[in-house]
């Protein structure tokens, strides 16, 4: 009994040491990722899905790793909405996202989580990133 207890202890030791040997780097990316999961359940899941399908030919799929290549024009498009055609996946859309309300920081995270989800590994964007980048906007 005192074996395994103490084998418990030994492993959950071992579990903590790993954990706090993560750097700064994964703990933020995480912190993002997981923040960016709440902003597109709450914002976005209703009409892109739970895994980022769209809607048929209504809503495009957001699985198109091109379409979310320039994160800066995406931080944009989702600040601001779009409206007209766009061509996803070698298929063409024609409707209206309105823009977001979101802040700087749920842009990143949301980012951040679709561009990480979904087949697509591009890494973290900063809420600098996306204010930089919503201050290049062309209007």
């Amino acid at each position: 009994m005192k074996a395994k207890i103490i084998g418990i202890i030994c492993l959950l030791a071992f579990f903590a040491i790993i954990y706090s040997c993560q750097n700064d780097a994964s703990i933020e990316y995480g912190r993002y990722y997981s923040g960016g999961a709440v902003v597109y359940e709450t914002h976005c899941l209703n009409c892109h899905g739970d895994k980022g399908q769209g809607l048929n030919a209504l809503i495009p799929p957001i699985t198109d790793t091109l379409l979310l290549k320039d994160r800066n024009k995406l931080s944009c498009r989702l600040k601001n909405g779009i409206s007209g055609k766009i061509t996803v996946a070698g298929k063409e859309f024609e409707g209206a996202m309105p823009a977001s309300g979101l802040s700087p920081i749920e842009l990143a995270q949301v980012i951040t989580y679709v561009t990480n989800s979904f087949g697509n590994k591009q890494g973290l964007f900063t809420d600098d990133q996306v204010q930089t980048a919503l201050n290049n906007c062309s209007k």
